[in-house]
């Protein structure tokens, strides 16, 4: 019997139906990093109604991410995230009480504006406070206009420029060096805010003495060099820190400290968003040991390294609170990428499309992540190919890809009662962090040739040729190039046959932003400028009505 094409095969949902829990888990966990505060903030009203349906699928795509982007913007996720409430201070729950007493620390490329955002909010209550932000970051942001991310001639707050190139200099390791001495000074009266972004392990150098700065990076550059694990890397240089791995969560103690996080880590997990300098973990000189025998470099680190490693762990040096828990911190995420999602999801229904939610965490080789758009748009749209070919394949995919198969299964099934039940056009909503393997020395990033393989992927049948796919970072910088990604569609690769561009040659050469400048003059480039913040990427596959009736 022939495969009913607009429904997922029953062997395969069947394989899923054990994972309901997990799925409804899953679900949730989308929702987990949601805002106290209603996500009002992305919504325009009704009165645009008519030209809302006037819009293409590419503006529409554009409308999303710029409504994913405002949601995690630094003053709007600190608002979200800080209250004021006379004289106490209300965070994810909790209340802290105000009196003069609180001191503000802050590390990473989106830092400097939620700083501005928060001071407005405690000014009257901050002591002092210092921040690390990158090399030239003040220039650049108010060369974009930005100026509402940049602190007042009378801030309390001091600045610090480091870690040019994200690498960890002597300007970001005098800042660190600021940062543990004003928590360290701290008492039990006391209470330390914490503004904390991507970026911020680079601008937070503080390696245990005798070790220098070079001695540090050179051991890290080389465990990169062998192959490590982000993971590894990690336990190699929480070993070597005084601030990462809950470093300055001990230095400040007795003191309470809240730390806000704006995470640019798939998953959001508080340990590894800038080496985790606020969450306990515990230094284990033998499986620091373990990792460095592993890729070959036990044999050849400097003494001061080796002195360090054959001492405790760097919160016991410190003198700080030993080992047995944080119970003086409170660590919140503020923002990410599930929040970028959720509000975009809202954009969408604003502008009348269905929205559905595969995953912030998409990861693995681009290749493997377009194939998957390519095949999930032809399951949506092409009713020339059976459902029952295309589901194993999509299966299939998921862990190369970092999607669970129960999200998989619930995203196919959706679009399939979209078939049957004649729901209109569909927008699915992703986020992550795709890789893409260095061939050629070309000018692009990671979106904007997920982009350009996407909309190869979607030349084919009618239906797929009106598919739009949008790829973007929120930090509106993709690569060394002024763009944050592309929109392509079904009709690129017809497109660029018509000008004479031929895809091919600067897919090879990681070319896809001289490829899109040179196409219909640049207008498939997303170009938002810098956006002050970063919760890793946003993908949007638009999928347009599809057919009334399957074609068997």
């Amino acid at each position: 019997m022939q495969a009913d094409q607009t429904s997922v095969p029953e062997v395969q949902l069947n394989k899923c139906t054990s994972a309901r829990v997990r799925r409804e888990s899953s679900s949730r966990d989308i929702k987990r990093f949601s805002p106290h505060q209603p996500l009002s903030l992305c919504r325009r009203g009704s009165a645009w109604g008519l030209w809302r349906r006037s819009m293409s699928l590419d503006e529409r795509a554009r409308e999303v991410f710029a409504a994913a982007v405002k949601a995690v913007q630094p003053d709007i996720v600190v608002r979200r995230g800080l209250e004021r409430s006379g004289d106490r201070l209300l965070v994810a729950g909790r209340s802290f009480h105000l009196r003069h007493n609180l001191h503000l620390v802050g590390f990473g490329k989106a830092v400097l504006g939620m700083a501005a955002e928060a001071e407005r909010i405690v000014g009257d209550h901050l002591v002092k406070g210092v921040v690390s932000v990158p090399h030239g970051i003040q220039d650049t942001l108010r060369h974009h206009g930005k100026g509402q991310m940049l602190l007042g001639a009378d801030s309390r707050i001091e600045v610090f420029e480091g870690a040019k190139h994200n690498l960890p200099d002597a300007n970001a390791q005098k800042a660190a060096e600021r940062i543990r001495e004003l928590a360290s000074a701290l008492t039990e009266s006391d209470l330390l805010l914490v503004l904390i972004s991507g970026g911020g392990s680079a601008l937070l150098p503080a390696p245990v003495p005798p070790i220098t700065l070079e001695e540090k990076q050179d051991v890290t550059r080389r465990l990169a060099a062998a192959g490590a694990t982000i993971q590894e890397l990690n336990t190699v240089r929480r070993a070597l820190s005084l601030l990462k791995g809950g470093g300055l969560a001990h230095c400040a103690h007795p003191a309470q400290m809240v730390a806000l996080i704006l995470s640019d880590v798939i998953g959001d997990p508080l340990d590894l968003i800038a080496s985790g300098p606020t969450v306990h973990s515990e230094v284990c000189p033998e499986e620091v040991w373990a990792v460095l025998e592993r890729h070959g470099l036990s044999a050849s680190l400097p003494a001061s390294v080796r002195e360090v490693l054959g001492q405790a762990g760097p919160q016991q040096r410190q003198g700080g609170q030993q080992a047995g828990g944080l119970g003086h911190v409170l660590n919140t995420v503020i923002g990410s990428n599930s929040i970028a999602l959720e509000c975009a999801g809202q954009r969408t229904r604003e502008i009348g499309l269905r929205p559905l939610v595969l995953s912030p965490g998409v990861c693995g080789d681009v290749r493997s992540v377009a194939r998957l758009y390519g095949l999930l748009a032809r399951f949506a749209c092409a009713p020339g190919t059976p459902t029952a070919d295309l589901a194993p394949q999509i299966l299939q995919l998921g862990p190369e890809v970092g999607v669970e198969s129960w999200d998989l299964c619930r995203v196919m099934q959706e679009l399939s009662e979209s078939h049957r039940e004649g729901w209109g056009a569909t927008c699915l909503l992703a986020g992550g962090e795709p890789t893409v393997q260095l061939t050629g020395k070309g000018k692009g990033g990671r979106n904007q040739e997920l982009a350009l393989r996407v909309g190869l992927e979607l030349a084919g049948e009618s239906p797929l040729q009106d598919a739009v796919f949008l790829s973007g970072g929120t930090d509106g910088q993709d690569g060394p190039t002024e763009a944050a990604g592309a929109v392509t569609d079904g009709g690129l690769a017809a497109e660029a046959q018509g000008q004479g561009l031929d895809p091919k040659p600067f897919l090879a050469n990681n070319d896809s932003f001289s490829f899109f400048s040179r196409l219909s003059a640049g207008r498939h480039l997303l170009l938002p400028g810098l956006t002050g913040t970063n919760v890793m990427d946003v993908h949007l596959l638009l999928l347009p009505t599809p057919p009334t009736t399957p074609i068997p």
